[in-house]
């Protein structure tokens, strides 16, 4: 017999119990089979005598037997009453007397919430699109040009995009600030690897200059010290190169991958590239804005378990990007889980949303859908029917496709129910913002 009791919002107790003799059973079952190879000092295995056994082993194999006998006790119980459970429950023994016939417990837990998808026909969304042109090409190509730049001495001033070889220092209040000082320090102007009104000050000086100016750090400066604030620097000019740009020859096709040399087919793999990460990327601005439709047209309450166990995982998360970015990271530390609560409330709560819409409007991938997805993607592999074979040999990999269609299939849904404005964004627009 069970009875549930709520505790208010997705809180519940299950009141339950299990009959003493079934315990005792399966108590004094594994002790005897625990008996046949259990090593006692003086006693050859199989012989030791069971009331040693029980002595030395009984409290350990009741507690394995009483929690599994728990857990599944909670499980039927939990099926029985139909409850949706979500988290792992907290379990009380409110048994004391070993004689009784019963152990009553209770179990206390939440529930899955009820989700409410209010019409979204009264709510905007913006849908990125995207057209490559020969522009975008051509800006690619002068990139490439320029990574692949070969840097000559000159006698003329600093310009932009040549390369300089400098002294400077930096003093705030007339003290030189820490990171502000470096010698035979050599850096491209135009790379953003300097801030701006520091680079303003170099164009135009010859060699052997030395020049003094202002300059006004940014208020978000990562430096505390001097941000926000106005400093001067020194800066003596000790050499000047320009850029010599490679041709958009043969060689230079050969030294990107294209063993032939051919300039047009160098050209039909950067558009195809190009466009490929585009799309990749339009499509990922366009989910995210039907996510965000959905977070606003859904209506639930997020369950603390799913929230702790998330935020748990995203902080997790850090961590190993920390450690994959080069950092140590000592044994067994731990970041503050409440800075990621947002972050994983609304994870949740999105998890759920899409959980009740794909059931609701059956929005499940279908198998044509997979096979298509994969199809697409193994096209800009040399040997396509090799990454189709990839994918369909791992499960995982299937449902990694998977998720992928359903997610296509949930924004769809949301552009064709809800308020749609289509927006073309240039491809460094893209590019810079995702």
């Amino acid at each position: 017999m069970s009875s549930i009791e709520t505790l208010g919002g997705l809180q519940r107790r299950l009141n339950v119990s299990i009959p003493q003799p079934q315990l005792r059973g399966e108590i004094e079952s594994r002790l005897k089979r625990l008996g046949r190879t259990a090593k006692v000092h003086g006693f050859r295995p199989g012989k030791v005598p069971f009331k040693i056994i029980e002595q030395q082993y009984g409290s350990q194999v009741h507690q394995e037997v009483l929690g599994e006998s728990l857990q599944r006790s909670f499980a039927e119980a939990a099926k029985e009453n139909k409850l949706q459970v979500a988290g792992y429950p907290q379990f009380e023994i409110k048994t004391v007397d070993a004689n009784s016939p019963q152990i009553e417990y209770s179990a206390t837990f939440e529930v899955y919430p009820e989700v409410v998808i209010k019409d979204i026909s009264t709510e905007s969304v913006e849908r990125v699109t995207f057209a490559l042109n020969e522009a975008d090409v051509d800006h690619t190509l002068s990139t490439l040009r320029k990574q692949r730049a070969v840097f000559e001495k000159v006698t003329r001033a600093v310009q932009n995009e040549d390369q300089v070889r400098i002294d400077f220092t930096g003093k705030l209040n007339g003290v030189m600030f820490e990171g502000g000082e470096s010698k035979d320090f050599s850096v491209v102007l135009g790379a953003g690897r300097m801030l701006p009104d520091f680079e303003k000050g170099v164009i135009g000086m010859n060699t052997g200059e030395t020049k003094s100016f202002d300059m006004t750090f940014p208020a978000d400066y990562h430096g505390k010290d001097v941000a926000g604030k106005q400093v001067t620097f020194t800066i003596t000019l000790h050499n000047v190169e320009e850029p010599r740009l490679p041709e958009v020859d043969s060689e230079f096709a050969k030294s990107l991958g294209v063993a032939d040399g051919d300039v047009s087919k160098l050209k039909a793999e950067i558009r195809d590239n190009l466009d490929r990460e585009a799309q990749r990327r339009v499509k990922v601005r366009n989910k995210d804005n039907a996510m965000n439709v959905l977070l606003n047209a859904g209506q639930l309450e997020v369950p603390k378990a799913l929230l702790d166990a998330e935020a748990q995982n995203l902080m997790q998360q850090t961590l190993r990007d920390m450690e994959g970015r080069g950092m140590k990271i000592p044994k067994g530390m731990q970041l503050p889980t409440d800075v990621f609560q947002e972050r994983a409330s609304k994870r949740v709560k999105l998890g759920l949303i899409l959980a009740e819409l794909v059931k609701k409007h059956n929005l499940q991938a279908k198998p044509e859908q997979i096979k298509a997805l994969i199809q697409d993607y193994a096209q800009s592999y040399e040997h396509p029917e090799e990454v189709v074979r990839w994918y369909a040999g791992d499960p995982s990999r299937m449902r990694e496709v998977e998720n992928l269609v359903l997610e296509d299939n949930v924004v769809a849904w949301v552009q064709a129910g809800a308020k749609v404005s289509d927006k073309a964004v240039a491809l460094n627009e893209l590019m810079e913002n995702n």
